[in-house]
């Protein structure tokens, strides 16, 4: 029964967090939650607390998803570098069609909220913190394999990466030639060698 309510809870999360996903906060309504997750707003408060509960735990979801697929990418090709390479690749052209939005769902909460909501803003920007410092390991390993020079700086690098895959994220939205945004993936990637 445990098991059941924790599966039910999970289920809830990712059909909220592709609601957020594409709407953002302020434009998800409790109507919109409600209709989307199929609980009353009195069952969402009881569950997470407010909407911005729910909010906080749907960001944390997304973040955890998307390291999941970072870790998977890694493992599934030749070198740390190559699985990079893959990563940034599905998020730009892969999930064009099937994700909510464009755009990175942690970005898109950063861009849109301003310090009346502190609370979700920081933990957005921590959470994009956190997927740049799995960015900056698996960069590290990359280097100490001899495939980065070794006066290559992973955080720094890191950095760099992150601001090409928001901007290629948002790109993509705005442009629908793949031809186009499959040289400006490779272009953003050239640094990895």
């Amino acid at each position: 029964m445990v098991n059941t309510a924790k599966q039910d809870r999970q289920g809830v999360i990712q059909k909220a967090t592709g609601l957020f996903w594409e709407k953002g906060f302020h434009a998800t309504s409790m109507r919109n939650l409600q209709q989307v997750i199929d609980m009353r707003p009195g069952s969402i408060y009881a569950s997470f607390g407010s909407k911005e509960g729910l909010f906080i735990e749907t960001l944390h979801h997304y973040a955890h998803t998307g390291l999941a697929r970072l870790d998977a990418c890694a493992e599934t090709s030749s070198s740390p570098l190559e699985g990079l390479r893959l990563f940034i690749t599905e998020s730009v052209t892969g999930s064009r069609k099937s994700a909510p939005s464009g755009m990175c769902m942690l970005v898109k909460t950063i861009s849109e909220l301003t310090h009346d909501n502190a609370d979700l803003l920081a933990e957005a920007k921590r959470l994009l913190g956190v997927i740049e410092e799995a960015f900056t390991v698996l960069l590290v390993q990359a280097k100490e394999r001899g495939e980065l020079d070794s006066s290559t700086d992973p955080e720094r690098l890191a950095r760099y990466l992150q601001v090409q895959l928001m901007g290629l994220r948002a790109y993509a939205r705005a442009n629908d030639d793949d031809a186009h945004i499959d040289v400006l993936i490779e272009d953003a990637l050239g640094c990895l060698g």
